[in-house]
């Protein structure tokens, strides 16, 4: 296994197929994308509580929302950077609302463990510094993120 995954489910809520997918995405993901060996990332699972405190607390939306992700590579102009070649990177962490999740599962007419794969690879993309604040930005972040799911297997 080349990328090291902390999943943690603080709803209890996920079974361990669930968890076993995501870690199996994301390291599929991490092989399309080349990330390093023994690159770590931890993925939370929670409820819309905590991902609302979340949301207001570092992005100022007040409101649940499916997915966050917390690069922690990103470095501005100031900071300077420590990590040293044989460092292992630590991507970040991503975090799922388990029951928006299944929500939009609903919603969209698919499994919830295709909507659960695809917040986790949409996250897992922000930490690799995709975006989708231009249009450009998200056509290349959302045809990415369909390979994968459809390379992986896991269609709509």
């Amino acid at each position: 296994m080349s990328l090291m995954i902390d999943l943690i489910d603080e709803t209890n809520e996920l079974k361990q197929e669930d968890l076993e997918l995501v870690e199996q995405l994301l390291q599929f993901a991490s092989e399309k994308e080349g990330i390093q060996e023994e690159s770590e990332v931890s993925v939370t699972f929670v409820d819309n509580q905590r991902i609302q405190e979340i949301n207001r607390d570092y992005r100022h939306k007040d409101q649940p929302t499916d997915v966050i992700s917390f690069a922690l590579e990103e470095t501005d102009e100031e900071e300077v950077e420590i990590i040293g070649e044989d460092m292992p990177r630590v991507l970040g962490d991503i975090i799922i609302s388990v029951p928006k999740a299944r929500e939009q599962a609903h919603d969209y007419g698919h499994s919830f463990q295709r909507e659960l794969g695809f917040l986790a690879v949409h996250g897992f993309l922000h930490l690799l510094g995709y975006d989708h604040m231009t249009e450009e930005e998200e056509k290349i972040m959302f045809s990415r993120q369909r390979e994968i799911l459809h390379e992986y297997g896991l269609k709509r």
